[in-house]
């Protein structure tokens, strides 16, 4: 918080009143225009007919059933999550800290998914309650993940991989609980319609507490903005202060995911548009003026996302397009915005299994080769075997030979499939994953977390979405294309000033956020009643493939596994340094272009195949490396093997355990790899003091 040094002592009063009026003035446009809004016709002459007592029992029957608790929902989710924000990024001094970054709004979700699920019917502020336990509990692990959330890069990987995990716990519960939660994942992106004041009129009282209590410690805040050392010789007790801010901030979130679900971003956008105008309002850095003034952007920022729902969709668009989803949007392209302005700090690249230079012996990668053969064809037997209906190889042998009954030549069909694309998609990631990480000298940028997934995702969902009969070829080539485009994008804003690995990741990360809201605006949308499709899409699932959906992965990954062969040592050279590989005549820029196309490629057409899978692409390179060193020569084929491994046993697993219901094989990977995640970051931490 050095902008508090900056901040002229004198605070100008006059001009602080003038910025929060007419901040209040875009808020009460934004609340007119919101009460004009719906599926009733409700115009604002009806509404100065209301006021000055001439309007019809109509109008106002339809302001207070639908309208005003929607608007107040509104304004209480906003003012809650924008002081949460401010509180968050006072206490940790990062930017970056918001109630989704730290998964507070993850954990406070699960909570209340988990008590629907189990049919755990509770008054609202116990559900409160629960909220803010799960949102502790995420925001404590992510804290000791990230180190204590001052690294930007670091909080916000770590944040985004708790995030995954719930949502992946979430995804479990609502496919194993589909009717206890009906319409709970459209209100898992934050959702604004009511049912009456009830949630809203209860919540009310607690955020205005909670922003009190950030306000009375807003001169503690100031003086912590100082730096620790100057505000314990001021008397300011730094981790009471911290501690009880972190409770505020999570409480207020937690009301917040009570009355509406995780609206998301909203405690990143709102804190973020008062630091850009409080350069010219000094007082603005003062807490005491802060905190409330996110507070009033957070529910115009809410508002405003809620408002244009419904201008561009329509008052039934604003019913089944959560408001959720165009605050990510936003909050997505203030976090990248954000993260274009940081330098690269380090940290994270120097995570331990990356940096291992350690050359194995060709009788240890001999050894794990075939270990690794040996597990990934059992997985592979067993993926055929096992699931709702129990088989013997002598029935595989059979259906291979065509001599199977009717059942047995029904289930295979349907299974083949399936492990096949298991294992091509898996092992496309993890060979996409390991060049990706060599290129950009990150061990945490596999294609997911980079936005690259993501991409595939959007132009894949968008390609179903218009023409639905499409072939598998034109899905494919589609999603290679939003996969080229996404890393374009991420490539190109990470670009400014060099290509520093934090921002790049940063900016992936923003990016895949974004794109991750698309395609939930699009499903929803086009879809608002199939949420399996969604969850289909979002968790990767190989139900349904077909052995045309799984040739362009075996052609893609054939072709470019063949020409990551031949460029290995240039792989090598590359993952050392910029300046080797100049020196032996690399051109280095048509070499990184040529290798990123292609792993942008190899993941679309593994999007395309499975859906998004996180984490596979940087789970199998950092094993791979571990196991046989660093040279490209053995992590491609190992890297192949275990994500093929990684996604068959998350498959088989994900079809048997709960058979005859189904799991995605994303979803098992997610909760596989988030644990690993955390190792590789807390590892690193270690490793730089």
């Amino acid at each position: 918080m050095q902008d508090v040094l900056l901040a002229p002592r004198v605070t100008s009063r006059v001009t602080v009143a003038v910025v929060a009026a007419l901040g209040v003035a875009i808020v009460l446009v934004l609340s007119a225009v919101h009460l004009t809004q719906g599926t009733s016709s409700v115009s604002a002459a009806d509404l100065i007919a209301l006021l000055t007592g001439a309007g019809s029992d109509r109008t106002a029957a339809v302001l207070v059933a639908s309208r005003m608790p929607r608007l107040l929902a509104g304004v209480v989710v906003g003012a809650a999550l924008g002081a949460a924000g401010a509180g968050l990024q006072s206490i940790t001094r990062n930017a970056l800290a918001a109630p989704d970054t730290l998964a507070v709004n993850a954990g406070a979700h699960l909570v209340i998914v988990a008590c629907a699920a189990f049919g755990l019917v509770v008054p609202v502020e116990a559900s409160a309650l629960l909220a803010f336990a799960g949102g502790l509990a995420a925001a404590a692990l992510v804290f000791g993940m990230s180190g204590g959330g001052t690294g930007p890069t670091r909080l916000v990987l770590a944040g985004s991989a708790v995030s995954l995990a719930l949502f992946a716990l979430v995804s479990v519960l609502i496919l194993l609980f589909t009717e206890e939660t009906t319409g709970l994942y459209a209100w898992g992106s934050g959702q604004l319609a009511q049912i009456g004041f009830g949630s809203v009129a209860r919540m009310a009282p607690v955020v205005l507490l909670g922003i009190a209590g950030l306000v009375a410690l807003g001169r503690r805040l100031d003086v912590l903005g100082l730096g620790d050392d100057t505000a314990v010789v001021l008397g300011v007790p730094v981790r009471r202060t911290r501690v009880v801010v972190a409770v505020l901030t999570v409480l207020l979130a937690a009301a917040a995911v009570t009355v509406a679900g995780p609206v998301g971003f909203v405690g990143l956008c709102a804190p973020a548009a008062v630091r850009l105008v409080a350069p010219l309002v000094p007082g603005l850095y003062r807490h005491r003026v802060l905190v409330p003034m996110s507070a009033l952007a957070g529910i115009g920022v809410v508002l405003a996302a809620d408002v244009l729902v419904r201008l561009l969709l329509g008052g039934q668009g604003g019913v089944e397009v959560p408001t959720g989803v165009v605050t990510t949007l936003f909050g997505a392209v203030v976090l990248v915005a954000v993260a274009r302005r940081f330098r690269d700090s380090g940290p994270v690249r120097q995570a331990p299994a990356a940096r291992s230079g350690r050359l194995r012996g060709r009788r240890t990668f001999l050894l794990v080769t075939a270990v690794t053969v040996a597990l990934t064809c059992a997985t592979a037997a067993g993926s055929l075997l096992f699931g709702d209906a129990f088989l013997l190889m002598g029935d595989v042998a059979n259906w291979l030979a065509g001599r199977a009954g009717p059942v047995t030549t029904f289930v295979l069909d349907a299974r083949v499939p399936r492990v096949l694309a298991a294992l091509l998609a898996g092992a496309a990631l993890a060979v996409a994953g390991a060049v990706v990480q060599s290129v950009c000298r990150n061990p945490l940028a596999e294609p997911a977390l980079l936005g690259v997934s993501g991409g595939a995702g959007v132009a894949a969902v968008a390609v179903i979405t218009i023409a639905p009969a499409v072939g598998v070829w034109t899905l494919s080539g589609s999603a290679a294309l939003g996969a080229l485009l996404a890393s374009a994008l991420v490539f190109g804003l990470a670009a400014r000033g060099g290509l520093a690995t934090d921002r790049l990741v940063l900016v992936g990360v923003g990016v895949s956020y974004g794109s991750m809201a698309l395609i939930t605006l699009m499903i929803v949308f086009t879809d608002p009643w199939n949420e399996a499709k969604a969850l289909t899409w979002l968790s990767g699932s190989t139900y349904g493939r077909t052995f045309p959906q799984v040739i362009p992965v075996a052609a893609v990954l054939l072709l470019a596994g063949a020409a990551f062969v031949r460029v290995r040592d240039e792989l090598d050279l590359l993952a050392l340094d910029e300046d080797t590989p100049r020196v032996l005549g690399i051109a280095l820029g048509r070499a990184r272009l040529a290798l990123l196309a292609t792993a942008a490629v190899l993941t679309a057409t593994a999007v395309s195949a499975i859906g998004l899978l996180a984490f596979v692409g940087l789970v199998a390179p950092h094993a791979a490396r571990a196991l046989v060193g660093s040279r490209h020569a053995r992590v491609l084929p190992v890297a192949a093997m275990l994500g093929g491994l990684l996604v068959c046993l998350a498959d088989v697993l994900g079809r048997t355990v709960i058979a005859p219901a189904q799991l995605p094989a994303g979803t098992l990977t997610a909760l596989i790899g988030t644990p690993y995640f955390a190792w590789l970051l807390w590892r690193s931490r270690m490793f730089t003091g």
